[in-house]
């Protein structure tokens, strides 16, 4: 059985894009992978976290995972941070990385754009920790949005470049992207990706958003004067984002969608749009308030980095063994 990673920051609560893009396949995914899926919390201090909020976000993070359906019979899930084998391994590709490529990343060019000083070095070398992240499991597919494409290429000549210099231990991995929802869109915005750090609250729909709350967000949802449901990404990008929505939502093709919607207006479309979002997330929101305090979540956690540290320090045993370091001992 072939093995799938994937990790989500935990800073802040997960979008409907999120779970569109990414956990609502990973639910199918593991019916036919080994995965792991892990709440990568040493990737969110590259940039400063409250303390007590970075704990209170990947708690949450990891009930939302287990209520959106990941089974932990089939799942190792579990919070990077608690495997320490992920820096170890982060250093050593650190060290088989070049500064160049580094600073070529798009996401660091982004963010340091106003000038590096005062910008955390970690912008920079966390591609390696990713690249660790992945190559630790033998993963050979990552799924993935489209904006991650470039980080999932260095971790592919990391893995590549290692297993040349020293041996060939890495597999080098796949990347997979969505065909569908892989990237949706804001509610304001729709020629950018939905994205849970927007400062206008209404261009994203939290899942833990109440009905009221997903009601007033997609019937504020920016569309255009024609009143026309047309799925057409360039000229009408507000309408096919919320079409895209409500075609995963309710499992029905967007070709559909489009003659059921034939001479009617936006109203009735986009109430249709948040009732089935609502029907989406209200069965998630349940679950997750039941896990989010409770002992089961932890359970959960300490078995997933117990699962992971297993696997995860055989690689990094050979890794060092291929880089020279640490004791041979001599035989008595």
């Amino acid at each position: 059985m072939k093995t799938i990673f994937s990790g989500i920051q935990p800073s802040g609560t997960l979008t409907l894009g999120n779970y569109l893009g990414a956990m609502k396949h990973f639910v199918d995914l593991q019916d036919d992978y080994h995965c792991y899926f892990c709440i990568v919390d040493e990737h969110a201090i590259t940039v400063p976290q409250d303390r007590l909020k970075l704990r209170e976000n990947t708690r949450s993070l990891a009930a939302l995972y287990l209520a959106s359906g990941i089974d932990v019979r089939k799942s190792t899930l579990f919070i990077q941070s608690e495997v320490p084998a992920h820096t170890q391994l982060g250093w050593m590709l650190q060290c088989v990385s070049y500064i160049g490529e580094l600073e070529r990343m798009t996401q660091f060019k982004d963010k340091s754009a106003g000038g590096k000083e005062g910008v955390s070095s970690g912008l920079l070398t966390y591609p390696p920790l990713m690249a660790s992240d992945i190559l630790l499991y033998k993963t050979d597919i990552v799924p993935v949005g489209d904006d991650q494409k470039q980080h999932l290429e260095l971790t592919r000549n990391l893995a590549q470049r290692f297993n040349n210099k020293y041996n060939d231990i890495f597999t080098v991995p796949e990347v997979r992207i969505a065909e569908t929802g892989s990237r949706i869109m804001s509610l304001q915005e729709p020629t950018k990706k939905m994205s849970k750090s927007d400062e206008n609250q209404k261009a994203y729909i939290s899942m833990l958003d109440d009905e009221k709350k997903i009601i007033k967000k997609v019937k504020s949802a920016v569309t255009d004067s024609e009143g026309i449901v047309k799925y057409d990404k360039e000229n009408k990008p507000g309408v096919s984002n919320l079409l895209t929505i409500y075609s995963i939502c309710s499992n029905t093709s967007i070709e559909e969608l489009e003659q059921q919607y034939e001479g009617k207006g936006y109203g009735e479309f986009k109430q249709d749009v948040a009732e089935s979002v609502v029907s989406v997330l209200k069965p998630i929101q349940e679950r997750y308030y039941e896990l989010i305090d409770s002992e089961e979540l932890d359970d959960v956690l300490d078995d997933g980095a117990d699962q992971a540290s297993f696997e995860a320090q055989k690689m990094v045993k050979k890794a060092k063994k291929a880089m020279g370091l640490g004791r041979v001992k001599k035989k008595k």
